[in-house]
């Protein structure tokens, strides 16, 4: 006989109060109840049950076993729901939250391509660039760049590396003149990000060691990145800003590149998550998605 579906039997016998009672619950006869119970004993070498015409009740080991087997049996539900999930076409709504530039100029394409794919799938897409709760305000996934707070209560998974480079308007560096060093920069003016709280510095990797610093103190402080770009292109000063962001203005010589034989920053984007034991499918394919395809869109 078949283990688990003999402690599936012995467990209805258990809950029901009666073979009769659990053999009309599983469609089976009640001899055959028996011959499961009987089949436990056996190989426990143990009795479960003390049964008489009348009652029935459970031994103090067939006791400790019945709990046991409630937990196993409900264990191979989950995994088969599990396996169920794999096989099923995602559904319901998927609430993202999302930095408002890069979630619009990168991760958005990626999810709406994901809606397409499966139809039955909804999206709520959020664009903020304040810290959300996820338990909170009731989001599947956050997706977030810079330092992570570490959280005991979330998972994280890099998705995408953004490239941080310095540029500057043809006619600003006309005026100005083109740094050739980091350190030429003091002598220009810097079009600032700001959001809240000090003014985070420009960082310049180094090989063998931590990142070269440079904290600017521009009278342009904005908190919107499209406008830093638009005002780095209209000649008001240099900015350092995500490659993905001034690609385009680049290619259009709107703007140009300095320093380009300095490497680039990488700062990293994240995809957040509640813990949780079992990940549903639309989240785990959301995050997939965004791993395979935003390294692409980062050049």
């Amino acid at each position: 006989m078949d283990r688990l579906t003999s402690m599936a039997v012995f467990v209805k016998a258990v809950d029901l109060g009666s073979f009769a009672a659990a053999a009309d619950a599983l469609g089976i006869t009640g001899p055959m109840v028996g011959k499961h119970v009987r089949f436990l004993e056996e190989r426990l070498g143990t009795r479960l049950l003390n049964r008489t015409t009348r009652r029935q009740s459970l031994t103090d080991f067939g006791r400790a076993y019945y709990e046991r087997c409630r937990l196993i049996l409900a264990e191979a539900e989950a995994a088969d729901a599990l396996a169920a999930d794999q096989l099923a076409e995602p559904c319901g709504k998927l609430r993202v939250t999302m930095p408002v530039h890069f979630g619009r100029h990168c991760a958005m394409p990626i999810l709406l391509e994901l809606a397409r794919q499966y139809p039955a799938l909804e999206l709520e897409l959020s664009f903020s660039d304040r810290l959300i709760d996820l338990a909170e305000d009731g989001y599947d996934l956050a997706i977030r760049t810079g330092s992570l707070q570490d959280r005991a209560d979330t998972i994280a998974r890099r998705i995408a590396r953004q490239r941080m480079i310095v540029c500057a308007s043809p006619a600003y560096l006309d005026r100005h003149g083109e740094p050739q060093q980091i350190e030429e920069l003091r002598q220009h003016h810097a079009i600032v990000y700001r959001r809240t709280g000090p003014v985070a510095p420009w960082l310049f990797p180094r090989d063998d060691g931590p990142p070269v610093e440079w904290h600017p103190a521009g009278r342009l402080q904005l908190d919107d990145l499209d406008a830093i770009a638009d005002a780095a292109a209209a000649g008001m000063g240099v900015a350092w800003l995500p490659s993905w962001l001034v690609s385009e203005r680049i290619h259009a010589g709107a703007l140009v590149r300095l320093f380009p034989d300095e490497p680039a920053f990488l700062y990293d984007a994240y995809a957040l998550w509640l813990r949780t034991p079992h990940l549903a499918r639309k989240v785990r394919l959301a995050v997939d998605a965004l791993a395979a395809e935003l390294p692409h869109r980062m050049q």
